[in-house]
Order: C-alpha cells, then structure tokens, then sequence
C-alpha cells in the first residue's frame, strides 16, 4: 500500500502572483528553438552516441530547421570535445546555426569547454550552477552567497577567455539549477549578478534559462514563475529568457507552452521528448501543436517516418504507438463511429473545404509525409465505414452504395471476429474479389450478350448466352433498360431493388463499376457486383453475380430454370463480348 502522502510528501506552494498577465494571452509565433538531443538527450542513453552517429544526428537537425543546437559537454569526456572539433574543423556547421556547449561552473572546466570552440564562427556557451536549497546545502555546501560568487567568477573566466579568441561571436547563456525550486527572489539575485558580470546589454544579450529539472508543480505555477521572473529581472531587455522543463509530472510541453505565454522567448527540448529520466520537452509535439494553430513552427516535419527512422536507428529508443503527431497508430480510428466521421469529411471533390477540417484529425496527416492508407484500419471494434473506406481507396476512391457498405462490412466484421485480429487493406480486397468477382462455386458463367432495339426506343432486347454446368446456354428476354432485360432473360424469381453505377478512373482507360441489389423469394436482399470497360457489360455482369451469390447461399434454384442442364462449378472465366477474350471483371 502507498504511504500516506499527507505526511511523507510536501506540497508545492505556488507564489502569490497578483494580477497575472499570461492566461490571456495566446502565443502568435514561434519560440527560439534549441535542440539538446546531442548533449541532454545523448547523455540519457544506455549507449550514448559515437561520433559518427552524433554527426548523422547533427545534419538531421539543421535539415528540420533547429538554428541553436546544444552538442556537447566538452569537459565531460574526450569524444564530446572530439566531436565539436570535427564539426568546426570540417566546416561540418551551416553559417546560420550557433553550436552550444555545456559546462559546470568550474574554472578547469571552463578552459576545456573553450578551447574545444576555438575556431568556431558563433558560440553559445551554457554555465550553470546549483540555485536550489536542497542542492545548496546537500549537494554543494555553499551559502547563498557563495553560490552568486562561483557563478559570477565563472561567467568572467568566460568572458575573458572568449577575448582571447576574436574570432568567435560568443553569447552565454546561464540556468539556476534547479529554477522550479529556487527562490524566486533568490534566482532574480543570481541572474542579475550574472548578466552585469557579461556585460548584457539589449546588443549583448544573456540567455536566462529558467529550468524545471525537475517538474514541481503544475504548469500553471511554473507559468507564474516566469512571468515573475520577467517582472522581477532589473534588465528584462538584456536577456533571453529560455524553458527548459522535464517531464516528471507528464506536462513538460504545457509548461513549455505556458512559459511561453508567460513571457518566454525560448525553448529547448528533444525530438519526441528524449532525456534524463522521463525526458525533455518533446520538440515534435509543441512544433506542431503551433502548426495545428495556423502558426508555422519554423521546423519541417513534413517527412515524418524518415526522422522517427533516424532517431530510432540512433537513441535505440523507440517512437511509441500513440505518441502524438508520430506514433503509428496516431491517425488510425479503429471505432465505427470514429471512422464513420472521418469518412464522411476527408479532403477530395466532394469534400473540398478551405481549412483542415475532418473529425478525430487535428492535422493532415499528409503534412507530416503520410499517407491516408493507415486513417482507417479495421478490427472486430469498426463498423461498416471502415471496411467501406478502406475497399473503396482500393477501388480507386469510389463511393459504394449504402446498403453495400452493410452487407460488406458484415463479411468483414465476421473474418475480424473469426481471426481476432486487424483485418488489412489486402484482405478487404481480397474478401471482395472472392464474393463478389467470381466463385469457384458460381453456377453461372458470362459468356457473351448482345443489346438490340425492337422499334421502340423504350424497349431493351437482349441475347444472354452463359456457361452453366460446363455448357452453353442462350436466353432472351427484353425490358425498359438493360439490367431490366436481363433479370427478364434470366426468368428467375427475383427482383432489382437497387441499381448504381460509377466510374473508376478517367479517360480511355477508366473501367464501369455497377452494384445491383436484387431481392429474393425468402425477402432477403443482397448484392451483386460487376466492373468493365463497358457500361452496359458491368451492369450485366453484376446481376450474373448477385444471381450466383444468391444460389451459392442456397436462396436461388437455379436447377429449376434449367432443369436439363447439370448445375456444376464451372471453370470458365467471361468472355468479353466484343473481343472473344476472357472478361477481366476485377480491381485494377
């Protein structure tokens, strides 16, 4: 059992802020974004990356857009300092990104981590210090004081050496370890020093990152803490003021986002939330949670799949499922209804729409480089829309009748339930093709017709001849149209309750698809289905197969229409009418 928390557990105690200024707003552009996937992210692996691999990671990033990238803590180990000596001696860094680098604030350090930049054209240099209590007392054993002290005389060893190499645009940038549990007035002192020791001006900036190391609180009281900060800083002008919050409550891109209303000009994260613990900022989610908003993030994720490869190949981790905007299954609907709406709202002619507007999807998923194959898959959880859907994409984005959509799906909910598992793309098209395009046990067979006029323009006369039982057999018969004349030569009891027909395709390629519902003595419906070049032959070939699927279901004897003929399965595929081959009455 957990322990009382009452007793073990302090609350977080937000602070007093009066007349707070964030909850009003809403953000309108874009943060500065700073990636940390090769120092914060690489640092949390079980296998941090080798050189070669950082330098894939590093191309990848300036091809997303990423303008500020943390790449190492030089000091740390001798393939960090060798990595940022390969990209500044191999001219490996675009002239419009600043590398950073990380350092403790200690003086041996500090000339390490600045001789591994000699050379480089622009330089952010991080410095940070322990700022919170607990890690004052437990961790340093410093007062208060003596913490402002080792910060400043940190920061000026910075600068002086940065003096010494003219050649580099160097900027600094300080965090107060841990921010979210620092005193506030305390972390205005600290940064305060800080900034007057480099000199910041509004040409010389400071960036001030302001870290929830460890989240504390909900986002809203570290929203607060900014935009105290903000208030509470003498040279507000002078200073970049960056977010930096973990994911310990599960909140770090809100807090981001808050932070950001708050009054914040930066962020720095990982590609889907890598880093110590339970990781950073997922940078993937906050862009494009703004490019949801009609705000482009000045990050391109437009090839998705290619980045979660890269990042997976890399960091050994994997992108989950359902991780927002990335997972596999993100656009998937796998509920009926779910998948009705999308249905009926997806981008095409009859759904053109000025702004992205489908139900379940809060982005195209085209955006991201995927396609609308995956929106729908099928369980024994869909309903008819998806099984619909998802036939209808294979038949070249045509829309089947209502009541087809039905009668299918039950086929499909049935294999789902049989296997208990996904019914896919290629077994949707193949139960089609298996029930409604030809069945070893069909007792009919087209072999060729031909439509006449009998001196009235109302009047369709047809000459059937079919294949049953392995021998020919021709039948006539005329009515007010040619799935009329059909039904009539057949001279079964049924009925056509229903009959639709589209195109697939364009131009002198495209091909007929005709649906035919006909009714039987018992009451029950069902449909046939028929696909040609020919208009008319797939009307015709679609009562044939309405016709065979009523027999093969035992509500049609078609034994007593032709009683001297034996009813065999036959072989023989339709002839085509025209040029004697067989029919090709399938997809595609």
């Amino acid at each position: 059992m957990l322990e009382n928390p009452e007793t073990k557990y302090r609350p977080f105690q937000p602070i007093p802020l009066q007349n707070r200024q964030w909850p009003a707003r809403t953000i309108t552009k874009p943060p500065i974004w700073l990636s940390t996937d090769l120092r914060d992210g690489n640092q949390a692996l079980r296998e941090p990356m080798g050189i070669d691999a950082k330098l894939r990671m590093f191309d990848m990033l300036t091809e997303i857009g990423f303008k500020e990238i943390e790449v190492s803590f030089p000091s740390a180990s001798q393939p960090d300092f060798d990595f940022v000596r390969r990209l500044i001696e191999e001219d490996r860094i675009p002239d419009d990104v600043t590398i950073q680098v990380l350092t403790q604030a200690r003086a041996p350090l500090i000339r390490r981590t600045m001789e591994s930049l000699r050379g480089a054209k622009k330089a952010i240099v991080h410095v940070y210090a322990a700022t919170a209590p607990k890690f004052r007392d437990s961790v340093l054993g410093m007062s208060k004081q003596d913490v402002i002290d080792m910060a400043v005389d940190s920061v000026k060893l910075i600068r002086e050496l940065a003096q010494k190499q003219p050649r580099t645009d160097f900027a600094l940038e300080f965090s107060p370890e841990v921010f979210s549990q620092t005193e506030l007035t305390y972390a205005q002192s600290i940064c305060g020093a800080v900034m007057d020791a480099w000199g910041a001006s509004p040409q010389r900036k400071v960036i001030l990152n302001l870290p929830a190391t460890v989240e504390a609180s909900t986002p809203n009281a570290y929203a607060d803490m900014i935009e105290c900060m903000g208030r509470l800083l003498d040279k507000r002008d002078s200073a970049i003021i960056s977010l930096h919050p973990h994911n310990d409550r599960g909140t770090a891109v809100a807090a981001a986002e808050q932070g950001l209303l708050a009054g914040a000009d930066r962020v720095e994260g990982c590609l889907f939330g890598n880093g110590e613990r339970t990781g950073n900022v997922d940078l993937v989610t906050m862009a494009l949670n703004l490019y949801t908003q009609g705000i482009s993030p000045g990050l391109d994720f437009s090839n998705m799949d290619e980045v979660i490869a890269t990042v997976e190949e890399l960091t050994k981790i994997p992108v989950g499922a359902r991780h927002p905007y990335a997972g596999e299954l993100v656009f998937t609907a796998f509920s009926g209804s779910h998948q009705d709406a999308i249905r009926k709202n997806m981008p095409g002619e009859s759904h053109a729409q000025q702004h992205w507007d489908v139900p379940y999807l809060p982005i195209d998923p085209k955006d991201l480089g995927r396609s609308y194959e995956a929106v729908i898959r099928v369980n024994s959880q869909s309903g008819k829309a998806g099984a619909a859907y998802l036939l209808e994409q294979s038949l070249g984005g045509i829309q089947t009748p209502r009541g087809f959509q039905i009668e299918f799906s039950n086929m499909v909910q049935a294999r789902a339930e049989a296997t208990g598992r996904e019914v896919t793309t290629d077994d949707i098209g193949q139960i089609f093709r298996d029930e409604y395009l030809g069945h070893p046990k069909d007792p009919i067979a087209h072999s060729r017709h031909r439509f006449s006029q009998n001196g009235d323009d109302r009047v369709q006369k047809v000459g059937l001849t079919l294949q049953i039982g392995g021998q020919e057999q021709s039948v006539t018969g005329e009515g007010n149209g040619p799935v009329d004349a059909v039904v009539n030569a057949l001279s079964l009891p049924i009925d056509v309750r229903n009959f639709e027909e589209r195109s697939m395709g364009q131009g002198s390629n495209a091909k007929a698809i005709a649906f035919v519902e006909i009714g039987v003595k018992d009451g029950s419906k069902l449909w046939g289905v028929g696909i040609h070049e020919n208009t008319t032959t797939a009307s015709v070939l679609a009562v044939l197969g309405g016709v065979n699927r009523a027999a093969r279901q035992g509500k049609l004897d078609i034994d007593a229409r032709f009683p001297k003929l034996s009813v065999e399965p036959t072989s023989h595929r339709p002839v085509d009418v025209q040029s004697g081959r067989p029919e090709r009455n399938n997809i595609g």
